[in-house]
């Protein structure tokens, strides 16, 4: 679409916003909607496709415009980003500036922004795997995310979801590793479809479901999705044991977990039982100590790995920030580790991309508690009849799988 001067303005006044980095990008564009009711849905379309492009490809376009003013960018966006001509921007934006855009080449540029990162995350990737793997990780990481369901096994199939979706001219496709995804073309408002509120798919990306086929919970028994959040991986874990045994659901955050009720009970799920931590020393989670069979850690984490969804967290978060996860990440999973029984399973996650946050957490833990033995996770995922092979650990990559980027270790507790 040709955007009007007044649409540019409004993309304008919220890259603005989001630039400030006061809260997450998706909240402060629904938060300027709800101020803007003016704009219908093609033109709220626009200015989040426009300000996410700037979050996105931010040191590229700051070079190509040679600036760094909100509204530069935002015409460098749409110009090499959305591929609007000089033509459509006539009398909408400064023409030596539009033709300095177009001009400019990428081929001279610093690695750190040909790959639109800040310096220090560009530097820790080329040196955890080397200049050419980064930039293409990086240059997954750049182009924006599908949008991937999960069927509800318990209550349909893949196949019935997809003759459903096909029926209704959405179109949909099999992931190739989940054996619930369901990967859309394009990006309906999916939640408005009966499918969903019928509890038949959720949303969650292929490599989130597949944490749950990785922690592999049977009937009957009880586990732990310790960091639970709003419930998305709690309502995977609970379609593989078909309504039997008993997951607790635990987060420190009351709030996080009180968006779980509605979705268990869309999804007609009646075995989970909420628990809000007040810390990694919880009286209610001490009494499950050495109880349980599955648990599954999916600690928070920079989210690096979901950087196409969520463009903002590499300008929000520093190294610092990735020292104080980091310890994070050690405490909760050494307190999580004390609910698994001899013999039961852990499975360690992140959505990040930074060994600092994967890697070496899951190896000072094994380190530590030498009851502990690790597990091949790609030995665990054939026992599922998933065929993915990413070594002893699982490391996703959008520009290999098609997911965000995850990391998983997997332990047992020795019996």
């Amino acid at each position: 679409m040709r955007p009007s001067a007044a649409l540019l303005r409004h993309a304008e006044s919220a890259l603005r916003e989001l630039l400030a980095f006061a809260a997450p990008a998706d909240q402060t564009l629904s938060r300027y909607f709800r101020e803007h009711r003016e704009l219908g849905q093609k033109e709220r379309a626009f200015v989040a496709e426009a300000a996410f492009a700037v979050l996105r490809r931010r040191r590229s376009l700051e070079a190509a415009a040679g600036t760094a003013e909100p509204a530069a960018l935002l015409v460098a966006a749409v110009v090499r980003v959305l591929g609007l001509s000089g033509r459509a921007l006539e009398g909408l934006a400064d023409p030596e500036l539009v033709r300095r855009i177009r001009a400019a080449a990428a081929d001279a540029l610093p690695d750190a922004v040909r790959a639109d990162l800040p310096d220090w995350l560009w530097q820790q990737l080329e040196a955890e795997h080397g200049r050419d793997p980064a930039l293409r990780i990086a240059q997954g990481l750049l182009n924006p995310a599908p949008l991937d369901l999960r069927a509800n096994l318990a209550r349909t199939s893949r196949e019935e979801v997809l003759e459903r979706l096909a029926h209704d001219g959405i179109e949909a496709a099999a992931t190739p590793y989940s054996p619930a995804g369901v990967r859309l073309g394009a990006k309906p408002a999916i939640n408005h479809h009966a499918l969903f509120r019928d509890g038949l798919i959720e949303v969650q990306d292929e490599g989130s479901q597949l944490l749950a086929w990785l922690t592999a919970p049977r009937r009957g028994e009880m586990l732990a999705d310790y960091c639970a959040g709003a419930g998305g991986k709690t309502l995977a874990l609970a379609m593989l044991m078909r309504g039997s045994g008993r997951i607790y659901a635990m987060d420190v955050s009351a709030k996080r977990l009180a968006a779980l009720a509605p979705r268990a009970a869309r999804a007609r799920v009646s075995n989970v039982h909420s628990i809000a931590l007040s810390g990694d020393n919880d009286a209610r989670a001490k009494r499950l100590a050495g109880k349980l069979e599955r648990v599954l850690v999916d600690a928070p984490c920079s989210g690096f790995g979901t950087l196409r969804r969520n463009p903002d967290l590499k300008w929000r978060h520093g190294p610092a920030a990735i020292e104080e996860l980091a310890q994070k990440q050690r405490r909760i999973l050494q307190a999580a580790a004390r609910l698994v029984k001899p013999g039961g399973r852990l499975v360690y996650a992140t959505c990040s991309i930074l060994r600092a946050e994967n890697e070496a957490v899951a190896e000072e833990f094994q380190a530590a508690q030498k009851e502990f033995k690790s597990l091949s996770c790609a030995s665990l995922l054939a026992a599922q009849k998933i065929a993915l092979d990413t070594g002893e650990r699982l490391r996703l990559w959008p520009h290999v799988h098609g997911t965000d980027g995850f990391f998983a270790a997997a332990f047992e507790r020795a019996s």
